[in-house]
């Protein structure tokens, strides 16, 4: 299987920008945070405009609307890896999923 990377790259905005003069930006601080494609980007927009709440943490709609939304993504991430969705757990960061782990 081949990877087109320039492909790939188009869907990262950040990644068109030119930093320090006319340098291409190179991101190699992925432990920090990692830089969103669009659709990462489109996604976290409608729910924060659209559904904005807690995941299962009320009764009322756009909780539930939340957890739905919620619950769809780890199914969606454990079809992509080949998991249930019950092995998908989701941490706020790399530190986190070490400690979960260790």
């Amino acid at each position: 299987m081949t990877i087109n990377v320039a492909s790939i790259k188009k869907d990262f905005p950040i990644f068109g920008r030119l930093i320090r003069g006319d340098n291409r930006l190179v991101y190699l601080d992925s432990a920090a945070t990692s830089q969103k494609p669009n659709s990462v980007l489109d996604a976290e927009r409608d729910f924060y405009t659209l559904h904005n709440a807690a995941a299962h943490r009320g009764a009322h709609q756009l909780a539930e609307e939340a957890t739905e939304l919620y619950e769809g993504a780890r199914e969606r991430v454990a079809q992509f890896l080949g998991a249930t969705s019950e092995e998908v757990v989701f941490t706020k960061s790399a530190t986190e999923s070490i400690n979960l782990v260790a």
